[in-house]
């Protein structure tokens, strides 16, 4: 079924859902969490920032070669206690930490920034003396005085100033900023360089945390947003502690804290499986009009997604949006927004359903190696044009696939299969860049023309959910790649398809079709990269009439110099093209230009 038609079947079917503005946030429960013990003792607001360290390369970077001493380590539970102190851009941390170890070991470690000082570690409830324990560059290294083996504690205090983030999310850390009307609003992004930069983590994709509580203590004029669900909200001298509580594995660069003066829009959306899932964006009090209006594109998002690919994963948590002063980022549960509520042309806010489509690929699943992000990217960015399709048809999603096809680099492939930290992914000097957005989309647009509708959707529902049927409860956050999503495919095609992520994943240059004219004839060519085979199905219409070609060779049809040729009429198969390379070449020369211009401008303005 065309996304068209499914589109029509659910707006006769769905239920919508009441917009209601909740207001219990500003009080506060009788009972609560006692703040921090030592906010009260802390020298944070003395310490002079240029005595502070600065956060080394280990802790810029997420991913990579694991350190010795997390190998065989898991991490079950965390018990994270932030007070958050907006005048001083500081925080005071209590974290408790349950760890499971694969063997006997006396020498463990976690990730933690080390611009923070640490007031005390212990191990099991026993403190660990200073001696035994260092932290030179974001490896926190622990020498344990006994050894163990299966689960063990970790309790780590500390408080400091965490990195602050330049240009967030390109650039992670606390993005502390403040509201029109001067009040502190704050939010964390911390793709690229990880979670270590505020909360002790195992920093890789598969450090992902089973269960977790996420209290929050701030200024008693403020909100604090987070992942999972609110237990409670308490209140103690002058503050508020937000107690969150996840119950699922989420992503460690997803959990984030999401401070302002917040208001709540609130439903209950029921789900096309039954279910009902809470919903709920905190906005600025100074955009309540306009965040009502964006809280009404939640409901048909989710018909979208439960429809095509399948049950909103954390139904039992929340579907989540927090405004926050950057962009955007898929924090799991709590998506992080900053469009300022614009849509685009085909109507919706692209934005918020792209970091919307991360919870599914991204967070239900995840790669095992950011090596393979185009899996969170690639389908992220793809679910952009079917939404459109789903919406309006086939040429907005043409139109919206050809916006994303003049980006393209195709300097270094997707996937390079080997282990990569986060920035060697996105940084385009090193690796693919935005390719991994709109190259992946492009790719899913060419692979599922070529598979047909019923195997793409399967092979996708097969490698987010681990079934090809997912139902609330058969299904939990999962870890793939790449490799097996070529399994998938190949397992529900019936077809070895390995030639087709070979050219489009594993090698940079995309096919190139050479066409050879005479009066009476064309020749049609494919130039691979490597000379690797590229059996895809061709269509060539000649005079309104389709005829379809596998160019395992060369091959040569007849035609006149008065018939009208198309290669490839419907833009199935992603290809190199003249035309885009043209102007792409003069998008960039007119940059060069402007800035040669400004350059000029400053220096006559020196003069």
């Amino acid at each position: 079924m065309r996304l068209s038609a499914l589109k029509n079947k659910l707006i006769s079917d769905k239920t919508l859902v009441s917009i209601a503005l909740v207001t219990a946030l500003s009080a506060c429960s009788s009972t609560g969490d006692k703040l921090v013990d030592n906010v009260a003792n802390s020298d944070m607001a003395n310490v002079d920032a240029s005595q502070q360290l600065t956060s080394s390369d280990y802790s810029k970077k997420s991913g990579g070669v694991a350190p010795i001493r997390q190998h065989g380590l898991i991490m079950q539970y965390a018990d994270l206690h932030f007070t958050v102190l907006p005048d001083t851009k500081s925080l005071v941390v209590k974290s408790k930490l349950k760890l499971t170890s694969a063997k006997p070991t006396t020498a463990v470690s976690v990730d933690l920034d080390r611009v923070f000082q640490i007031d005390r570690v212990m191990v099991n409830g026993s403190v660990l003396p200073v001696s035994n324990y260092s932290n030179p560059n974001g490896e926190l290294q622990l020498d344990l005085l006994s050894e163990v083996s299966g689960e063990f504690e970790v309790q780590i205090d500390y408080q400091g100033k965490p990195r602050e983030a330049i240009r967030a999310p390109w650039d992670g850390g606390f993005d502390w900023k403040k509201t029109k009307s001067g009040e502190h609003w704050i939010a964390t992004a911390v793709q690229g360089e990880g979670c270590d930069l505020f909360w002790p983590c195992i920093d890789q994709p598969y450090g992902e945390v089973q269960n977790m509580d996420i209290k929050i203590t701030v200024p008693d004029n403020l909100v604090a947003a987070s992942n999972g669900v609110l237990m409670n909200v308490s209140c103690n001298n002058g503050q508020k502690t937000f107690h969150w509580q996840t119950s699922s594995l989420h992503n460690t660069y997803a959990i984030a804290l999401n401070i302002g003066p917040y208001d709540v829009l609130e439903s209950t959306y029921k789900s096309v499986f039954g279910n009902d899932i809470p919903v709920s964006f905190y906005h600025l009090k100074e955009n309540t009009e306009k965040s009502k209006v964006l809280f009404e594109e939640i409901p048909p998002m989710l018909d979208f997604f439960e429809t095509v690919i399948g049950p909103y994963p954390f139904g039992n948590e929340k579907m989540g949006v927090a405004e926050t002063p950057h962009l955007g980022m898929e924090h799991q549960t709590i998506n992080a927004y900053g469009n300022n509520y614009r849509k685009d042309e085909f109507g919706y806010d692209w934005l918020l359903h792209h970091e919307f489509a991360h919870e599914w690929f991204g967070n239900q699943l995840t790669n095992n190696n950011w090596d393979h992000m185009w899996l969170h990217e690639g389908f992220g960015s793809y679910m952009q044009p079917l939404y459109t399709q789903y919406l309006h048809g086939d040429m907005a999603y043409k139109a919206h696939l050809f916006k994303q096809r003049i980006g393209l680099i195709n300097k270094f492939p997707i996937v390079s299969n080997k282990p990569l930290a986060v920035e060697e992914v996105y940084n385009r000097k090193v690796g693919p860049g935005n390719d991994i957005y709109a190259k992946g989309s492009l790719i899913l647009h060419s692979l599922r023309e070529l598979i047909g509708d019923e195997a793409f959707f399967d092979a996708t529902r097969q490698l987010v959910y681990g079934t090809t049927k997912p139902i609330p409860g058969n299904f939990a956050p999962r870890f793939s790649d790449t490799n097996e999503f070529i399994s998938i495919v190949n397992n529900i095609t019936g077809k070895n398809l390995q030639w087709f992520f070979d050219v489009y994943i594993y090698q940079a240059k995309l096919p190139e079709l050479t066409m050879d004219r005479t009066e009476q004839s064309l020749t049609l060519r494919w130039e691979i990269e490597n000379n690797r085979p590229f059996p895809i199905p061709l269509d060539v219409s000649i005079n309104g009439k389709v005829r379809t070609l596998i160019l395992d060779e060369p091959k040569t049809i007849e035609v006149g110099r008065k018939d009208v040729v198309i290669v490839d009429p419907l833009s199935k198969v992603l290809r190199h093209q003249e035309n885009i390379e043209r102007y792409k070449a003069y998008l960039k020369a007119q940059r060069e230009m402007k800035m040669a211009e400004f350059n000029k401008e400053i220096k006559k303005a020196e003069k």
